[in-house]
């Protein structure tokens, strides 16, 4: 039901200065036949997948869709008759619901935490990343992201993302309404069809009381190529004022991919304004 991922990803692909080129996740079997969610950082880029199973078997994997927005991946095993987890959409789970995380740690090696939901709703966070719904609960996430987040049921409610040990000790799990509502979308064309391209510029955000400040950049992405530097305050996008990160990324995203948009920043206390093409994420960080 749930599966250990490794992943190797070739040097030169954008991910890897990131989040490197030797991988390990988890997945849930979602379908018996062969299908496995799990999260997208653990196979993007990735040359080769192995996916092991707790009775010792391995079997090589592909990538069959991605989700750059939301954050899932599915893949595909040539393996019949696997042990699925019943997966059901999540609008009937509540806060103070318990609840159960199980995530692999090693090939043949799984791990259980129990907790409570604690919230449900909207996460955004400084990767240019705003989820709609997502849950958080008190049960860390005891292995590698993309184990499944079970009710007492055992139904698989959503697909753990990773810790938030910042904010406490908690994890985020993706509702699995996300796969369900777009799976044949997932398995026809590989990605979902319904949802307006986003323009991307490749910065890790943080948040201020009013505005945006570019903590980083993902290298050779659209924002490094168009002139801003970690450090920059953004001020305005398209002459449009920012009050804060969540309001710059639905301003972005009114956009798509190749769309020429005017950065106001704030550098060495001057104004400046930059000329940046709105870049497509999936295609950056496209598989080899």
């Amino acid at each position: 039901m749930v599966v250990h991922i490794h992943a190797s990803v070739p040097k030169t692909h954008p991910s890897a200065r990131i989040l490197g080129t030797d991988r390990a996740g988890s997945g849930v079997v979602v379908d018996r036949s062969g299908l496995i969610l799990t999260v997208n950082y653990v196979v993007m880029g990735a040359q080769t997948v192995e996916v092991g199973f707790v009775k010792g078997r391995r079997a090589r994997a592909e990538v069959v869709a991605q989700d750059f927005e939301v954050g899932l991946a599915l893949l595909r095993v040539k393996r019949q008759n696997l042990t699925a987890a019943p997966v059901g959409p999540s609008p009937g789970l509540e806060r103070g619901e318990p609840i159960v995380v199980v995530a692999a740690t090693e090939p043949q090696e799984r791990r259980v935490t129990g907790g409570l939901v604690t919230y449900l709703g909207e996460y955004e966070s400084y990767w240019e990343y705003l989820l709609d719904r997502g849950i958080v609960s008190s049960a860390t996430n005891p292995g590698y992201g993309g184990g499944g987040l079970f009710t007492l049921q055992g139904r698989a409610v959503g697909i753990v993302y990773l810790n938030l040990n910042e904010i406490a000790r908690c994890s985020l799990a993706i509702p699995v309404d996300f796969y369900c509502e777009h799976e044949r979308d997932f398995l026809r064309y590989g990605r979902v069809l319904d949802r307006p391209r986003r323009a991307w510029l490749g910065v890790f955000a943080y948040a201020l009381d009013e505005g945006v400040v570019v903590a980083g950049l993902v290298p050779d992405g659209p924002a490094e190529r168009g002139g801003v530097q970690a450090g920059d305050f953004i001020v305005s996008i398209n002459a449009e004022d920012i009050e804060s990160r969540r309001d710059f990324y639905l301003r972005l995203w009114r956009h798509e991919p190749g769309e020429r948009l005017t950065l106001e920043i704030m550098r060495d206390k001057k104004l400046r304004r930059l000329e940046v093409t709105g870049g497509d994420r999936a295609h950056f960080f496209r598989q080899p």
